[in-house]
């Protein structure tokens, strides 16, 4: 990350320390607002199955979005493998909690370090992050890691829309 030019206000939010909705909360307070956006059971690409170390060809898909006074700052992917949800099936009733949150009051919890790219907006996750966006960036700035609970894997990732870091 420290060879690559982001916007300095952006750098802060992509690398930062801390869950990012626990951030998002401490610098929006009570403008603030998590929504879950949808929700399905879809097939798993060979690149996700890969960072995912998995054999499991469908997943609960999961996403998010974190806003601030009404602007989407980030939207979140969890991407969840039917062996996952089948040892831990309530990751389905989360709702509009984000993952993180939920995550960091269980023992038995690794994440990876995050990985981090620039992603076109014709890229899967831009392009669901962008759908309705009135103008569309020509890519967006994105992370993420592999988490597991209790040996159990799962994917959390996070694209940050211009927006992010202003109110």
């Amino acid at each position: 990350m420290g060879q690559l030019d982001v916007d300095p206000r952006m750098r802060a939010w992509l690398i930062g320390k801390g869950l990012i909705s626990l951030r998002m909360k401490d610098a929006c307070g009570e403008r603030y607002t998590a929504r879950l956006v949808e929700q399905w059971t879809g097939l798993v690409s060979s690149e996700l199955k890969a960072c995912l170390k998995i054999g499991d060809s469908a997943a609960l898909f999961r996403e998010v979005e974190l806003s601030c006074a009404d602007q989407v700052w980030v939207f979140a992917q969890s991407v969840i493998p039917d062996a996952t949800l089948c040892a831990h099936p309530w990751l389905a009733e989360l709702g509009d909690s984000p993952l993180g949150e939920l995550l960091a009051t269980l023992s038995g919890v690794e994440r990876s370090s995050y990985e981090y790219a620039w992603l076109r907006a014709d890229d899967p996750l831009s392009a669901r992050a962008l759908r309705g966006a009135d103008v569309a960036p020509q890519g967006l700035w994105a992370r993420r890691s592999r988490i597991l609970l209790r040996g159990a894997p799962l994917l959390a990732q996070e694209a940050f829309l211009p927006s992010t870091g202003r109110t």
